[in-house]
């Protein structure tokens, strides 16, 4: 077995977390993989797993190996797509990350669109509640919601969407319409750990930034589940506009305080900067951007303060 071959395998061992995992990413056996690994450590002189029965996971030396191969591998891939003449022609292996409930909204569905389209990309989409560092992670294209503090990345922006603070009219009618964000600390408050963007509750007025603290009586570790909370009548919840489009259109929820939202926070498909950006990179970006531009749920408009 060539070394790529083994660094690919020890790369998807690290990636799902077991020798199975990687066997299926890889479409073969556990034992070839163990095997593999093995054969890798004994040449290298040092442990790169730390191996349980429940678990296996990176050892400092493997934590190293990891970044070396990420990036050597993706060398050579870009290499055999130069090759190829990929460079001109989508195909290959694609890598998206965006946040759970924007990516089940907005992306999955776009997803199937793209590959129906370029029948030679193969899409993998990771939909997580935090910042995917793309270079790291080997992720092509990333759907950030907030600025962006990296310079090694290209960034279009297609959209923004606002913090809102919203609860069910049944509930304002019980316990009245907030008027201040003051007036938050005698409500019923469920607040999402899952974002920084949520859980910071920052307000604005004409005369600057405003600060509150906050005791929620609840804090879950999902936006959705902090929806449904506030959704079934229970208290108030802090979202992103895109979150609740549906429900504040349809009339079960309602917004209050937008005299003291934030500025609205920007949308943005971002992929890494590179000398060549690969054609699947380069129809993905150009793709998505396009129908994401589209989509109303993104068009926020910004409230005036007062």
């Amino acid at each position: 077995m060539d070394r790529f071959q083994e660094m690919r395998m020890f790369l998807a061992v690290a990636e799902e977390g077991g020798f199975a995992a990687a066997a299926r990413r890889l479409n073969t056996s556990p034992p070839s993989v163990t095997r593999a690994i093995a054969t890798l450590e004994q040449r290298i002189g040092t442990r790169l797993l730390s191996r349980t029965t429940r678990s296996v996971h990176l050892t400092e030396a493997g934590h190293r190996y990891l970044e070396d191969c990420r990036r050597i591998l993706c060398d050579v891939d870009e290499a055999e797509e130069a090759a190829a003449g990929s460079y001109r022609v989508p195909c290959g292996h694609l890598s998206v990350t965006a946040s759970v409930l924007f990516g089940e909204q907005f992306i999955a569905p776009l997803l199937a669109e793209y590959v129906d389209a370029f029948a030679s990309v193969h899409l993998k989409a990771l939909l997580v509640d935090r910042v995917v560092n793309m270079a790291e992670e080997g992720i092509d294209v990333a759907i950030r919601i907030g600025h962006l503090h990296e310079n090694n990345q290209h960034a279009i922006k297609v959209g923004e969407v606002r913090q809102v603070i919203c609860g069910t009219p049944d509930y304002f009618a019980r316990y009245g319409r907030p008027q201040h964000p003051a007036d938050l600390s005698r409500a019923n408050i469920v607040m999402s750990s899952a974002s920084h963007l949520l859980s910071d509750w920052q307000f604005a007025h004409a005369d600057g930034p405003l600060s509150f603290r906050f005791e929620p009586r609840l804090v879950v570790t999902a936006n959705q589940a902090a929806i449904n909370i506030a959704s079934s009548g229970w208290g108030i919840t802090r979202v992103l506009s895109y979150q609740i489009a549906r429900q504040v259109a349809a009339g079960e929820l309602e917004l209050v305080l937008q005299a003291f939202e934030p500025p609205a926070l920007p949308v943005q498909v971002v992929y890494l900067k590179h000398p060549r950006v690969p054609a699947k990179v380069r129809t993905f970006v150009d793709f998505l951007s396009e129908r994401l531009q589209q989509n109303a749920a993104l068009k926020a408009v910004n409230r005036v303060h007062g």
